[in-house]
This record gives structure tokens, C-alpha cells and sequence, in this order.
């Protein structure tokens, strides 16, 4: 093979390779103007509220259906940083295009303030077209150490809280005939961890009040999803010095069955737009685990006991 050969052969891989990083780019400005013409008709002029939008994914959410138009009720714990929430999202978006945010303080583990909630929420617009729940509180403890009042704490946050709010602007959704109630809630409402009893128990909880829901409410129009999610990835705030082996395996562990916020609010808006009323939002490991414990249970516990046996012997070696 002469030099000309050679040079032929390197010519048609850069060209190859251009293309492809082309036709990559094409595909992904295709997948941006298909995502924004569906915001766009999915929520424009809608009245959306978002349950704790101070969070990682309500941030994106809010974001996300801001800028397509919907007319947002966003709710959090904090006041001043919801104000600056809602600033960032004006000082970001095209005034003509959009509607300022209504912010309403909203605490689910005060349950005594959530009828005035309720009261203030239907004050807003007068009325909903979208609920997005996505309040949760995660805890992280044998059942003997976690005492009683904690065990309450969470069913208030992430059970009782959500179905106050929505038993009391259900009457305004039935008297509509329409609305579209959508529940972010945890995979651990499907499938169960050791060290999360409680978690686990308030997300299978809620997950069963909405699964019964959905077959009241049909008949009104108004449609219930649930979108199972596994690890939301955050961004690290472990400094270079604080990494220890149990760190980079977290670390890897989240990367490897995480989703990213931004996918998780995709895939709300794709949810509202098809009216699914079920998504697992998940990688392949997850989903393969809820797969064994419905067919193979006795499998699933006998791996769950020895994950808490290997804990408790690397927790012993650390010490």
C-alpha cells in the first residue's frame, strides 16, 4: 500500500467521522425543536402547580413549563427563595411569552397550614389544569433507631400532605370534568430497601392511594400518572480532600442508576402530553431488580439480607 493509499484511507475517516458528528448535531437540534413545539402545546396557558419547585427537579420543571407558557403556581418551604426563584425565571424568559409565577409557601410537615393552602392555591387562577407532586422527604435508618414522631414526620411530607392538598381542590378538578394530576414518587413505592422502612412505607403508601384514584376519576376526565423514579443526580459538594472509597462507590452507584433532573423533567412533559398514566424512569439494574421481586421474591430477599449483612461487615472493618 503506497502513501497515496494511506492518504485516501485517512481522508475517508476524517470524513466519515465529520458526518457522523453532523448528523449527531442534526438529530439533537431535531429533539430540541421537537421538545420545545411539545412545551409549548402541552402546557401553554395551562394552570400548572409544582410542590416543592425549590428543589433540584422542580427547578427544572419549573423552567421547563415556564417557558413554554404555563401559568405556574409555584410552591416551597421558603418564601425569599421562592421570590428568587420566581425572578430568575422573568429575568430569563421573553415577558410577551409568558406569565409571572405565583408563589404560595407551602410546608407539608405543618399539616395545619395546608387547608389555608388549599384555599390560597384555588385563589390564584380560580382554578388547575396540572398538579405535579413532587414533595418527598428521605430518610435513612434501622427500624429500632428511627423513633415514631420521625416515622410521622415523613408520612406527613411525603403521604398525608400530598392527598390534603389534593382532596381539597379534587371537588374543583370534578366539577371541571378535567385536570391532569401527576405524581413524581420513588421507585421504593414499587419495590422496597433495607435501612428505608419508613421511606419505603409512605411511597408505597402514596403510590396506592393514586393507583386507586385514577380508576375514581375517569370517569370526570381527569387523568392520574406516576412516574417512578430511581437517584436524581445532584451535583457533589464533596470536596477533593473529603473522597473516601465509600464516597466514589455513591458516587458511581448514582451515575450508573441515577437520571439527571433535566431527563426527569422531559420525561414529566412527554407524561402530561401522551396522558400515561404509568413510567418507570429507571436504567436496566433498577428495572431488573423490580422485575425479580415480583417473579422471584424469595431471590429478591435473600439478596436484600445479605447487602445488610456486607454493610454491616465493611461499616465493622471501618471502624
Amino acid at each position: 500500500m503506497g502513501v497515496s493509499d494511506i492518504m485516501r484511507l485517512d481522508a475517508s475517516s476524517v470524513w466519515l467521522l465529520l458526518s457522523g458528528v453532523l448528523l449527531a448535531a442534526a438529530i439533537f437540534c431535531l429533539y430540541s425543536l421537537i421538545l420545545r413545539h411539545l412545551v409549548k402545546t402541552t402546557v401553554r396557558n395551562k394552570v400548572l402547580l409544582i410542590t416543592d419547585s425549590l428543589s433540584t427537579l422542580g427547578h427544572e420543571c419549573a423552567k421547563l413549563f415556564h417557558a413554554g407558557g404555563a401559568r405556574l403556581i409555584l410552591c416551597g418551604s421558603n418564601w425569599e427563595k421562592l421570590e428568587t426563584q420566581a425572578e430568575r425565571l422573568m429575568s430569563e424568559s421573553d415577558p410577551t411569552l409568558t406569565f409571572p409565577p405565583k408563589l404560595v409557601e407551602l410546608d407539608f410537615s405543618d399539616m395545619e397550614s395546608v387547608p389555608g393552602v388549599i384555599s390560597e392555591v384555588l385563589d390564584c387562577y380560580g382554578c388547575l389544569d396540572v398538579l405535579i407532586f413532587n414533595s418527598s422527604m428521605k430518610v435513612k435508618a434501622p427500624v429500632q433507631c428511627l423513633s415514631l414522631q420521625m416515622d410521622r414526620i415523613v408520612m406527613d411530607v411525603n403521604y398525608f400532605g400530598p392527598i390534603t392538598l389534593l382532596k381539597g381542590v379534587l371537588p374543583s378538578l370534578i366539577s371541571r370534568r378535567t385536570g391532569h394530576i401527576l405524581l413524581v414518587n420513588s421507585i421504593q413505592g414499587k419495590m422496597t430497601v433495607p435501612f428505608r422502612a419508613t421511606y419505603a412505607a409512605s411511597k408505597h403508601a402514596v403510590q396506592a392511594f393514586f393507583d386507586c384514584l385514577r380508576a375514581e376519576v375517569q370517569e370526570y376526565g381527569i387523568t392520574i400518572s406516576t412516574v417512578n423514579h430511581t437517584f436524581i443526580k445532584t451535583p457533589s459538594t464533596i470536596s477533593a480532600e473529603e473522597i473516601t472509597a465509600k464516597t466514589k462507590w455513591t458516587d458511581f452507584k448514582t451515575k450508573s442508576v441515577g437520571v439527571t433532573p433535566k431527563e426527569m423533567a422531559t420525561e414529566l412533559l412527554k407524561t402530561l402530553s401522551s396522558k400515561k398514566k404509568e413510567v418507570l424512569m429507571a436504567r436496566s439494574i433498577p428495572k431488573a431488580v423490580l422485575y425479580v421481586r415480583s417473579l422471584f421474591p424469595n431471590l429478591f430477599f435473600a439478596i436484600m439480607a445479605a447487602g445488610v449483612r456486607n454493610t454491616a461487615a465493611v461499616e465493622t472493618s471501618g471502624d
